[in-house]
């Protein structure tokens, strides 16, 4: 019998391959259901708390409407967005990525940005943060990735040495860590902060004609932060700084709003584009596709019953509406299961019948019993498709617009290694006062890392991105920037 504790397997015990990319139709994918590591992997890290979210698990939410204020329709022919002045009412959650329920609001942590629309064609979920990147590109990395940011198990405590040794050894992650290390890593309130769809979407129009969209909320009440040392106070004074401010403004009637606008690419550029326009952890530039302002989102309405409507909301990328489709986003493939799937565990298999995430269309479908199935389950309807008995059908003029796969499935990795032109332009947009911020927040992150070489391999990947950057976190730390090998 074998006892090479160092090899990775699954729970079965089958030696794994490839843990760095997950299997895709040729090297752009899509994403192939036959990976059962992948698979196995999203499953069982889904089901590693109990009961609330393994991640975003501290949340904030309000009701309130989106309204169309320029059209959009030679993009998309979804219902919603159809004509200018056309209000579709929604509920968002705002959220901390990392802490447990009860943690503080104001840690430096990315925030969720999660919208719920109801339209009339169904609900349109679209699952974003507050940052356009993101700090891995592959779904077969996120339960690694969320196992660094949550407690060692020996020691039950946050551990900056996975922390850091997990981004030292993922380069990828650099454009987002510069920006949770920056300013924007504690915004001053959930009101004050953008939020982004993060990956690329495929919008269709009523021609049937396809473009890659990116999505941009911009608040309207401009971007505020908050200084560290500030943060720090309020998070032992009040855990809750930002459900309150949220609460209260609303309250008020000082109602939060954003601005919406999105990025439009062609289809053909995703393939000539300078960056692989499907990773997250990449923007487009708005020089090469401008943002086109699509209508504006207002909250206007508190929950009336927080566990109701804000902890039993579940929102997946794939409740998507006709004229909105997935991209080939390695990350949003793995989505487009992990998010249903965590909510058929942790709130049950008919969570979409809650009153917060019921559709406001009528539903018609097969799916009878199961836990908590507390509607007339279907009654005495026929509950099977085909069948003679006039149940409902499908509708052909549905189906999602077909897409080319090509290549040899395998478990490959994107085109693009290019992990540093990016983030060396974000730190060389900063101002001096922000670099210096920047710098000093990351060396009082990475003072608690045990190991020098972890320090030392991550300056690397600074000094990549704009030698001045690496030169200045090493001094800070006290070290020298090592020799590229």
């Amino acid at each position: 019998m074998s006892t090479n504790k160092n090899k990775l397997t699954t729970s079965s015990g089958a030696p794994v391959g490839d843990n760095q990319n997950s299997m895709t139709a040729g090297q752009r994918g899509p994403t192939l259901i036959q990976d059962v590591h992948l698979l196995e992997k999203l499953a069982h890290f889904n089901r590693e708390r109990v009961p609330e979210r393994v991640v975003h698990a501290k949340g904030a939410g309000a009701h309130g409407y989106f309204e169309v204020t320029h059209d959009p329709t030679r993009f998309t022919k979804a219902k919603f967005l159809s004509e200018v002045g056309k209000r579709t009412p929604l509920f968002i959650r705002f959220s901390t990525v990392a802490g447990e329920l009860g943690s503080a609001d104001t840690v430096r942590d990315p925030r969720g940005f999660a919208v719920k629309f109801y339209t009339e064609e169904g609900n349109y979920d679209l699952v974003g943060n507050n940052t356009p990147v993101f700090f891995i590109r592959d779904a077969i990395k996120f339960p690694d990735f969320i196992h660094t940011q949550k407690r060692d198990p020996r020691t039950h405590r946050k551990n900056p040495t996975a922390v850091w040794d997990f981004w030292s050894l993922s380069p990828e992650s650099l454009h987002q860590v510069t920006i949770l290390m920056s300013d924007r890593g504690i915004p001053a309130t959930l009101r004050h902060m953008h939020g982004f769809g993060s990956h690329t979407f495929k919008w269709v129009n009523e021609a049937g004609q396809a473009v890659w969209v990116k999505y941009h909320f911009k608040t309207e009440q401009g971007i505020k932060n908050l200084d560290v040392d500030l943060a720090a106070k309020l998070a032992g004074e009040n855990p809750d700084y930002h459900l309150e401010d949220l609460f209260n403004a609303i309250e008020t009637g000082d109602y939060p709003s954003w601005k919406l606008c999105v990025q439009i690419m062609p289809l053909e550029d995703a393939n000539t584009y300078r960056f692989d326009p499907f990773d997250v952890t990449k923007v487009w530039s708005q020089k090469d596709y401008p943002l086109i302002e699509v209508g504006r989102m207002v909250l206007n309405r508190n929950p009336e019953n927080y566990f109701a409507e804000v902890e039993q909301a579940t929102f997946s990328p794939g409740s998507f509406v006709p004229g909105i489709e997935a991209s080939p986003d390695k990350m949003l493939q793995g989505r487009l299961f992990a998010y249903s799937d965590a909510h058929r565990y942790r709130v049950g298999g008919n969570h979409n019948l809650l009153p917060i995430n019921r559709p406001k269309t009528e539903v018609s479908n097969y799916q009878r019993d199961g836990q908590m199935r507390f509607d007339s389950n279907g009654g005495g309807s026929v509950y099977y498709e085909p069948n003679s008995f006039g149940g409902p059908k499908e509708a052909p003029q549905y189906k999602p617009a077909a897409f080319e796969v090509s290549g040899t499935a395998g478990s490959s990795a994107y085109d693009h290694d290019d992990h540093y032109t990016q983030a060396g332009d974000l730190y060389r947009l900063l101002s001096e006062e922000e670099r210096a911020r920047l710098v000093q927040n990351i060396a009082s992150s990475m003072s608690g890392v045990e190991k020098a070489e972890i320090k030392l391999r991550q300056i690397q990947h600074f000094y990549k991105a704009d030698p001045e950057y690496g030169k200045r976190v090493a001094e800070a730390l006290g070290l020298a920037v090592p020799q590229e090998n």
